[in-house]
């Protein structure tokens, strides 16, 4: 259930109850595989420490997994998560039958929403393209986790690319850095198609970010059949940037080798100055499913406790 696509958000017609589908799905697929260990059933737990008292243990959680796990206090457990997504012109770009980067993004929020509810988790929202559009402090009330899918519903169906608006990301995450409360789990959905020269200004911002005390994990959202390898067939094409409106003539066998270098060279600096920060980065491709997406999260919460 969790590779989507537009009939499916169609006949849904509702985002929380895909959401609530999708993360069912990946909770059974956890349970069933050797990943189970970062369940949502885990999140209240830690694994025991030889020496620790013996009186926090959770037996029946022993009897299930043969391992022993200590039971957590609320102010271990909860944590806050700022969802941050990119909403400039090249976040909707896709193929037509498929999600195209905005939608999946919206997805991937509102399925970590549901996971966030199951452990009693503080929730904020960020939306910024040309300027910070949208920002709310996490907290997890019902009213807000209300408000926060409005917001997602109202960018996935009444917002449109018509009006171009380019990226500035840059001075957006600072202002980010700046607002979210000391030491949030902050979840970065952008396409990092921002001007390369300005590379060492967004690594600053998410610079930033670690300074103020954030965890940080950047999903890399693009559809890479299009996007980096230049699967676009062997006629000419007019390419039409969607964030300035700067068109181009091109052949997409002529380009495709120097561009995915370049393209390459670029994504991978990035990744490997992340790295540097102790930020996560995780290459997503829209035309597969948020399974990656909700377990790259499970395994930074894990490193957080």
């Amino acid at each position: 259930m969790n590779k989507i696509n537009k009939s499916d958000l169609a006949k849904f017609g509702n985002l929380e109850l895909l959401a609530k589908q999708v993360v069912e799905g990946f909770i059974t697929g956890l349970h069933k595989s050797p990943f189970h260990g970062f369940s949502v059933e885990f999140a209240e737990h830690r694994l025991y420490n030889t020496g620790e008292s013996t009186k926090h243990i959770d037996w029946k959680l022993y009897g299930k997994t043969d391992k022993l796990f200590t039971k957590k206090y609320d102010e271990e457990t909860n944590l806050r998560c700022q969802i941050v997504i990119d909403c400039s012109s090249s976040m909707y770009f896709g193929k037509p039958e498929h999600l195209n980067k905005l939608e999946f993004s919206i997805l991937a929020a509102a399925s970590f929403i549901e996971l966030l509810k199951k452990q009693r988790d503080a929730i904020g929202i960020s939306f910024f393209s040309n300027s910070l559009e949208v920002h709310s402090q996490a907290k997890s009330s019902i009213a807000h986790q209300h408000y926060i899918y409005q917001e997602l519903e109202k960018r996935l169906h009444t917002y449109s690319p018509k009006e171009m608006s380019q990226t500035n990301a840059i001075s957006c995450i600072h202002n980010i850095a700046e607002i979210t409360h000391k030491r949030s789990l902050i979840l970065l959905f952008t396409d990092l198609l921002d001007d390369t020269r300005n590379e060492s200004e967004f690594i600053e911002a998410l610079q930033h970010l670690r300074h103020n005390k954030h965890e940080v994990i950047v999903f890399h959202t693009l559809e890479k059949s299009s996007e980096l390898e230049l699967e676009l067939g062997n006629r000419p094409l007019r390419m039409i940037d969607m964030e300035t409106g700067e068109e181009m003539k091109l052949q997409p066998s002529e380009v495709r080798a120097n561009f995915q270098e370049r393209a390459l060279t670029y994504y991978n600096d990035i990744k490997l100055k992340c790295g540097q920060l102790n930020i996560d980065f995780v290459e997503i491709d829209i035309a597969e499913g948020v399974e990656v997406v909700l377990q790259k999260y499970l395994i930074k919460r894990q490193k957080m406790r």
